[in-house]
């Protein structure tokens, strides 16, 4: 691979990243016009929640499958444009049928597509021989906060949905499309590929799995839960409760923009391990907090911490059948993560049900070894040369 073939490779799959967190921002912060628009009653609005990663799971399950015949940038040069177009039809639609159809193709769609880009970003990184995950995990933190900006904006002046929608993805999709010429399969063919290496299954993805898991429940839980901690626990007005969300995600991508190079110098042990301690750290001062302001604290600390564990644990795969396995463990943490601290919040107390995540992430401790199973491959002096594999 060339050294300006792979800074393309590179570059055009940023665009992915970023693309999606834009795409999926502007889906979750608009639920409730989504709810108003469509006549969805509180009860059956979980259903449709619950709906999305649940599909995204078999999406991701079926591109595991898919990619021993076609390539991984295949299936994602045709998976963005289906994800894009589904959120403009979602925004059109004015019937309960229309969102459910919509969703039907959005779900696996969107499975498809982070499984799909989540391998490139996987093998491109072992061609480089160096940190790179987090940079593309960070262009997706980018996306999300001018994604939830844009939202921010269509809500503020009264656009309807498609309003909304249709700019955003009339310009995302020729950028989208002119960016898939330069995706780069770089690992297949080199034992970097579809298979999942002996002994592997068993003895690693499972820590690794449970890992992802853990984190998105953290991740659920300040996405469906910090607006209402911060105002009903708290005593935070309603203006503050959108802060802890808003500051999560800047400090999730400066933790990311910054990461690789943490990875590089230290390993990704020591990364993984100190951005669980960060995000326990985050999470007791969330449970302790006596005022508002020190909540935003513990939700601002919660970001740095979290933000480099899901990009090192997909870093951490050998091969696109185990990329799209950990995905899928991705979707079980969202799933399970707003439920339980409802639940806990409801029949206990808040404070208590953010007392689950922080205990996780130290539970997350134990596991950390797995991310060091080849300490030749980056960090504490083992990086390799930027000569090998890319020019």
């Amino acid at each position: 691979m060339t050294e300006a073939w792979s800074r393309r490779g590179r570059g055009s799959l940023a665009v992915v990243f970023f693309a999606q967190g834009v795409t999926f921002a502007l889906l979750v912060t608009r639920i409730p016009a989504i709810q108003d628009r469509y006549g969805i009653s509180a009860g059956l609005l979980p259903v449709f929640l619950a709906a999305v990663p649940l599909l995204a799971g078999v999406g991701s399950v079926l591109t595991g499958k898919l990619v021993r015949r076609v390539a991984p940038s295949v299936i994602l040069r045709w998976a963005q444009p289906v994800v894009l177009s589904t959120l403009v039809a979602l925004g059109a639609g004015d019937r309960l049928w229309h969102l459910g159809f919509a969703l039907a193709v959005f779900g696996p769609a969107v499975g498809v597509l982070d499984t799909s880009m989540n391998m490139l970003g996987v093998s491109l990184q072992r061609a480089y021989g160096r940190s790179i995950m987090l940079g593309f995990h960070a262009a997706y933190s980018l996306g999300g906060i001018v994604g939830a900006s844009l939202a921010w904006v269509g809500a503020h002046w009264g656009l309807e949905l498609v309003e909304s929608y249709v700019p955003v993805v009339a310009v995302l999709m020729p950028v989208a499309l002119i960016a898939s010429r330069w995706y780069v399969d770089a690992g297949r063919g080199r034992g970097l590929g579809t298979g999942v290496p002996a002994g592997r299954a068993g003895a690693v993805l499972l820590p690794l799995c449970l890992v992802m898991t853990f984190a998105y429940i953290g991740d659920a839980t300040v996405s469906n839960w910090s607006a209402t901690y911060l105002s009903d626990v708290l005593g935070g007005s309603e203006e503050l409760a959108t802060v802890p969300y808003n500051v999560y995600m800047v400090t999730t991508l400066l933790g990311r923009a910054v990461g690789d190079r943490g990875v590089r110098r230290f390993g990704a042990v020591a990364v993984v391990r100190g951005g669980a301690l960060l995000a326990a750290a985050g999470f007791g001062v969330v449970a302790v907090a006596p005022g508002a302001w020190a909540g935003v604290a513990g939700f601002s600390v919660l970001g740095l911490g979290l933000s480099v564990v899901v990009p090192q644990t997909f870093a951490a795969a050998r091969g696109d059948a185990e990329v799209a396995r950990l995905n899928v463990c991705n979707y079980v943490g969202f799933l399970i993560g707003s439920p339980l601290v409802g639940a806990l919040g409801d029949t206990w107390s808040y404070r208590g049900a953010m007392v689950v995540p922080l205990v996780l992430m130290l539970v997350t401790l134990r596991y950390t070894r797995s991310f060091g199973i080849e300490p030749d491959r980056y960090g504490g002096g083992h990086e390799r040369s930027r000569t090998v594999d890319v020019g």
